[in-house]
């Protein structure tokens, strides 16, 4: 989907664990198919396919049927400040990228006693496994300053996502105006899971506002904004 995965996982038997490599395979192998189905960069995948009405609904792949319902889900949680259906077709980008990468990380649950996380461009989902084991650090990068930090996070369970213009450009469009935002650089978001951190981050960089946290926070009971810059 136009972008780049890491995956980190942290134990004792790292190198003994038969169970490691299969699991391994199998998150890269789902990141696969989630870009084989869902980027807007193929011509030859079934969003393409739809975006360019080729696709007959009984075509559809199921997780694109389920990725579908979300972002209807997903505009109706944030007010309407994330669409997939912009001007130029459907583009669930702001929403598949966390729900792969969660699905993904769901092939290491085999994997006893490893703690992981899964960076798929910028946004990331983690776990710890063992209560009195380090939480996994999540620097902030500060989008005025490449060499300094917003924040520095923990995360033991849940998602990290970051919405903003400094690595993309103007990409994000307020759905209400089709004007790219420009009050807010950057907006981090925390919670149970990457995939609704990521939405509403997207969501909340493209609303902006001084209330955003607040907004955040009523819209979505267990996410945070963490992180915020503002244009200057």
């Amino acid at each position: 989907m136009g972008t780049e995965a890491s995956l980190h996982l942290r134990g004792p038997r790292i190198d003994s664990d038969p169970a490691v490599e299969p699991a391994v395979a199998a998150v890269f192998g789902h990141l696969r198919t989630a870009d084989e189905l869902f980027s807007t960069y193929r011509p030859d995948s079934q969003v393409s396919a739809l975006r360019r009405g080729e696709l007959p609904r009984e075509e559809w792949h199921p997780w694109l049927t389920d990725v579908v319902a979300l972002c209807e889900e997903a505009r109706d949680r944030t007010d309407g400040y994330f669409d997939a259906a912009l001007p130029g077709g459907f583009d669930p980008s702001g929403l598949v990228k966390g729900w792969a990468a969660e699905h993904a990380a769901a092939q290491l649950t085999r994997l006893r006693g490893f703690d992981h996380y899964l960076n798929v461009g910028g946004d990331l989902t983690g776990r710890t496994c063992i209560a009195s084991g380090p939480p996994w650090r999540v620097a902030v990068e500060d989008p005025t300053d490449r060499d300094a930090f917003l924040a520095i996070l923990d995360l033991r369970a849940g998602g990290v996502a970051t919405s903003g213009s400094a690595a993309r450009g103007p990409h994000i469009i307020d759905p209400h105006t089709g004007i790219h935002p420009r009050e807010l650089l950057a907006v981090t978001v925390t919670g149970p899971t990457l995939l609704w951190a990521d939405v509403f981050a997207t969501a909340a960089f493209a609303r902006g506002g001084d209330d955003v946290a607040e907004w955040v926070a009523t819209r979505a009971p267990g996410y945070r904004v963490a992180a915020l810059a503002r244009a200057p």
